[in-house]
């Protein structure tokens, strides 16, 4: 069997930082909490809480110190943590914050915000609680024209258009299209795609693998939403199948390929990649 493995394939800048984080913090042998789950990868989650790591969905059960992950938190909880005398070690991405500091000066300008992005996920929910009352999440070209009608409906003719880092580039073009068809030159549009280097890179590498190979095996969290972007690029291509980790591979399904792609999501350590590079070599 021929592998081909992605180059991008494995933790992006901002997981790597928040983990490597969490990972300093630990030696330090103090009582450490984090809010959430620092990525979306459970091999790292149970590696974190192996040293000593305990998570909370509620920052009101923790204290001492407690780590904001890396897709970032609702504004009011930093107050919320002041007040109980916590501990904020800051973990959040940096393309996260910008993305923060982007949406409140536009908030303050007037503008309403069209936030394209998944309505769950915890960078979305962060997010919109820096964009005032006048924001609508968009999550896919069929809600644009809900947004644009609540957004006639206030009292303000400029738009900003902003998205989540790991948003799938291919849906986001489609919903700027959608936009721009949609709106006339009475209405001030200023578009920013705030989608990570790190995510554009990943997905256009996945659509080049998968046009070379038989399958494609994308490795990553189910629960990530870039991991996710991956499966829905990749499968659209070739046969593509999801795992965690090696031990979800099938020997019995993967013996009829005899060219397979590799390709992992952000939050996805490179210890897991190599497991299933070795695995597939047995094959």
């Amino acid at each position: 069997m021929e592998l081909l493995i992605g180059k991008t394939a494995g933790f992006c800048f901002g997981v790597e930082r928040a983990v490597e984080g969490a990972r300093a913090e630990l030696k330090k042998k103090k009582e450490i909490f984090c809010l959430g789950e620092i990525v979306h990868n459970n091999e790292v989650i149970k590696e974190l809480e192996k040293q000593g790591l305990k998570f909370i969905d509620n920052i009101n059960d923790g204290k001492n110190k407690v780590i904001i992950r890396a897709h970032g938190i609702e504004k009011n909880i930093y107050k919320k943590a002041k007040e109980k005398g916590i501990e904020l070690i800051d973990l959040t991405c940096p393309k996260v914050l910008k993305i923060h500091k982007i949406v409140q000066e536009y908030a303050e300008k007037g503008f309403y915000i069209f936030l394209i992005g998944k309505k769950e996920h915890p960078e979305t929910v962060g997010t919109v609680s820096y964009c005032g009352e006048n924001v609508y999440i968009i999550e896919n070209s069929e809600t644009v024209d809900n947004a644009i009608e609540n957004f006639k409906s206030k009292k303000t003719d400029k738009v900003l258009v902003i998205c989540q880092t790991t948003f799938s580039l291919a849906e986001y073009q489609k919903i700027i299209r959608n936009i721009i068809s949609k709106t006339d030159d009475s209405i001030e549009i200023e578009i920013k795609n705030t989608i990570c280097s790190a995510t554009k890179l990943r997905q256009e590498e996945t659509i080049e693998l998968a046009s070379k190979v038989d399958a494609m095996i994308i490795i990553g969290g189910k629960n990530s939403s870039n991991t996710n972007k991956l499966y829905e690029i990749s499968k659209k291509i070739t046969e593509t199948f999801i795992v965690e980790n090696k031990d979800e591979i099938s020997f019995e399904q993967m013996k009829k390929y005899k060219k397979v792609g590799i390709m992992a999501g952000a939050s996805t350590p490179k210890k897991s990649v190599q497991e299933v590079v070795e695995i597939l070599q047995t094959i």
